[in-house]
């Protein structure tokens, strides 16, 4: 097992020295869902939401999250993002919304926090503007679906 690598050899926790790593294509693709009454999700898909768009809205909110991640992870790098994409897909079975984020950049580092924190922002905005008709909604399975480019190369979780 590889050691932890936001901590120095005297164990405090320090952001990692990727200069001298090279700019390579980066990607990653992350995904989770929310879960709520049918009702409500009728109401996303009907767009008779009083605050507007649902789904449009959270689209942005996790765009808006993938550029932000070095703000709200401590020891992230800044990233130069070169493509964002967001699915938001309606679940009948089970009603809810299913996410799937896909981040990509040329740079020293990966892009997995970013996948994975648009995820997360897309489904509490989503969480954010349906509370009034669902407090019982359920943010579940946020997880790193791949990752690719680096010296680690390409990774895929295997139920994928």
């Amino acid at each position: 097992m590889s050691k932890l690598t936001h901590f120095n050899q005297q164990g405090e926790a320090h952001m990692v020295d990727v200069g001298t790593k090279d700019a390579t294509h980066r990607r990653a693709r992350a995904e989770g869902s929310i879960h709520m009454q049918a009702a409500t999700l009728a109401l996303i898909e009907a767009g008779d939401h009083k605050k507007g768009d649902v789904l449009g809205i959270a689209r942005v909110a996790g765009i808006m999250a993938a550029k932000k991640t070095a703000d709200l992870i401590p020891l992230c790098h800044p990233l130069a993002l070169t493509h964002i994409d967001i699915t938001l897909t309606p679940l009948s079975a089970g009603a809810g919304i299913h996410c799937v984020a896909t981040v990509e950049t040329r740079g020293q580092t990966g892009v997995e926090m970013e996948a994975l924190t648009a995820v997360q922002v897309a489904l509490l905005t989503i969480y954010d503007m349906c509370k009034a008709v669902d407090r019982g909604m359920e943010i579940t399975t946020i997880r790193l679906l791949e990752k690719a480019g680096g010296k680690s190369g390409h990774w895929q979780r295997e139920d994928e």
